[in-house]
C-alpha cells in the first residue's frame, strides 16, 4: 500500500480511539453509582432512543462520511494489485467495527467507574457479611421451615455436622397394627489410614472389634462411604450418639448453613464451615459487642446499597441473644425488617456486572455484526469500484 494511503488509515484509527476514549470518560462519569443500581442496570445496549444512541448514529454517520469522501477523492487513483486490496479491506472492515462500537468503551467506562466504587475485594467482604449474618436476616416466618433450619445444617462446633437417622418399629398389639418413629443423630466421623494398615486391620476386624467392645455388623451398617486416596484409604462413618434437643451450645441461628452469595474461586463447604465457625463465635465466644459491631457493619452495607431498612444494630443484638438464650420460643418478634428483595436484586446485578459482563448484549449481536459486514462490504466495494474507474480514466490518458 501507499505511504499516503497508510497515514490516512492510521490517523483514521487514531481519530476512531480517541472517540472511544470520550465514549469511555462518558460512560465513567455518567454512572448512576451503586446506589443507583437496580435489577434492570446492565451494560450499555444500544436502545435508540436515549443520548448514547442518538450521539453515536450521528458520530458513527459523520465518520464514516468523511472517511469516505477522503478515502475516494484522495487514494483511489493509485493501482493496487490483489494482496494490497486484501490488506485495505481487513483495514476498512477493523475501522468499520470500531465506528460501531462506541457503546462497548462506554460499557468499559461504566465497569471502570463501579469498581472504583466497590472493589472486588470489599464485594467479597460485603459477601461474606452477609453469609455470616443470613441466619439473622430472614423473614420471622421462614423460622420455621425445617428446610431452612435444622440439626444436620449445624456445620460447629463439634460433634456436628450430625446425620439424621429415623428408625420405624412395627408392633402388633391384639391383631391391631401400629409403628412408631424414633429420630436419632450421629455424628459423622472420618478414619483414615494408610491402605496397607487398613488391610491388615480388616483381617483383623473380629479381635479388633472384639478388644474394642464394638459390633462389627453394626459398625458395618454405619459406613457412610469408603474410598482410597492416592495410598491412603478413608471411611467416612457415623459415629456417636449426639442430642441436640437438650444441647446448651447450639440454637437456631447455627442451624441455617445457606449462603447469602457465595464467594467466587472458593469452594461452598469451605465457605459454609467458615461462615459457622464465626457465627458460633459471635454468639457464645466473643462479647456482645462483637455481634453488635457486625450489625453496625451491616446498616452500613445497607446505607452503602441504598437498601431501605428499620433495623436498629442494638435492637437486633439484643433479639438474637435472646432467642439464644430461649431456644424453644418462635422467632416471630425479631426485629429485622428490611427490603429484603431490593438487597437481593442489588447484590445480584453487582455479582453479574462483576462476573458475568455482557458488554455485547445477546439480543443485539446478530444486528450489530450485520450492520458492520454490510457498511464494511458497501465501503470496499465503493473503493474497488473507484479505484477501477479512476484506473480506466488514466489508462486512455
Amino acid at each position: 500500500m501507499h505511504k499516503k494511503l497508510n497515514l490516512f488509515l492510521v490517523k483514521s484509527i487514531i481519530v476512531l480511539f480517541l472517540i472511544h476514549a470520550a465514549y469511555f470518560v462518558y460512560g465513567y462519569l455518567t454512572f448512576i453509582g451503586l446506589k443507583g443500581i437496580n435489577i434492570y442496570t446492565e451494560f450499555y445496549r444500544f436502545k435508540f432512543f436515549d443520548d448514547v444512541s442518538i450521539s453515536h448514529f450521528f458520530v458513527s454517520g459523520l465518520f464514516l462520511l468523511l472517511f469516505l469522501v477522503f478515502l475516494l477523492r484522495n487514494h483511489s487513483k493509485q493501482g493496487y494489485n490483489a494482496v494490497n486490496l486484501l490488506k485495505i479491506g481487513a483495514v476498512i472492515l477493523f475501522i468499520s467495527f470500531l465506528t460501531f462500537s462506541f457503546f462497548i468503551s462506554y460499557s468499559f467506562g461504566v465497569n471502570a467507574k463501579l469498581k472504583s466504587e466497590l472493589s472486588e475485594t470489599d464485594f467479597n467482604k460485603d459477601k461474606t457479611l452477609l453469609n455470616v449474618l443470613n441466619p439473622f436476616l430472614y423473614n420471622y416466618t421462614s423460622y420455621s421451615s425445617n428446610k431452612l433450619f435444622n440439626y444436620e445444617n449445624i456445620l460447629y462446633p463439634e460433634p456436628y455436622p450430625v446425620l439424621e437417622q429415623t428408625d420405624t418399629t412395627f408392633y402388633d398389639i391384639h391383631g391391631e397394627k401400629f409403628s412408631t418413629q424414633q429420630t436419632n443423630y450421629f455424628s459423622i466421623d472420618t478414619l483414615k489410614m494408610l491402605t496397607s494398615s487398613y488391610q491388615k486391620f480388616n483381617k483383623n476386624t473380629d479381635f479388633v472389634f472384639e478388644r474394642l467392645g464394638l459390633d462389627k455388623e453394626e459398625f458395618a451398617k454405619r459406613i457412610i462411604s469408603k474410598k482410597i486416596i492416592k495410598d491412603s484409604t478413608e471411611i467416612i462413618f457415623k459415629g456417636r450418639l449426639v442430642y441436640p434437643d437438650s444441647d446448651q451450645d447450639i440454637c437456631i441461628f447455627l442451624e441455617n448453613k445457606m449462603l447469602y452469595k457465595p464467594i467466587s474461586d472458593v469452594s461452598i463447604e469451605e465457605q459454609q464451615h467458615q461462615n459457622a465457625v464465626k457465627r458460633y463465635e459471635l454468639l457464645y465466644k466473643y462479647k456482645v459487642d462483637s455481634l453488635l459491631y457486625s450489625f453496625y457493619k451491616l446498616d452500613t452495607l445497607f446505607k452503602k446499597y441504598n437498601i431501605e431498612s428499620q433495623i436498629k444494630p442494638k435492637e437486633l443484638t439484643k433479639d438474637a441473644f435472646y432467642y439464644r438464650n430461649n431456644n424453644d420460643e418462635p422467632l416471630n418478634a425479631i426485629r429485622n425488617t428490611f427490603d429484603r428483595d431490593e438487597l437481593k436484586e442489588k447484590i445480584d446485578t453487582v455479582e453479574n456486572l462483576f462476573y458475568k459482563p455482557s458488554y455485547l448484549h445477546s439480543s443485539i449481536q446478530f444486528i450489530f455484526f450485520s450492520v458492520i459486514l454490510i457498511v464494511w462490504a458497501v465501503l470496499f466495494l465503493l473503493f474497488i469500484l473507484w479505484n477501477y474507474k479512476n484506473k480506466k480514466k488514466l489508462s486512455k490518458i
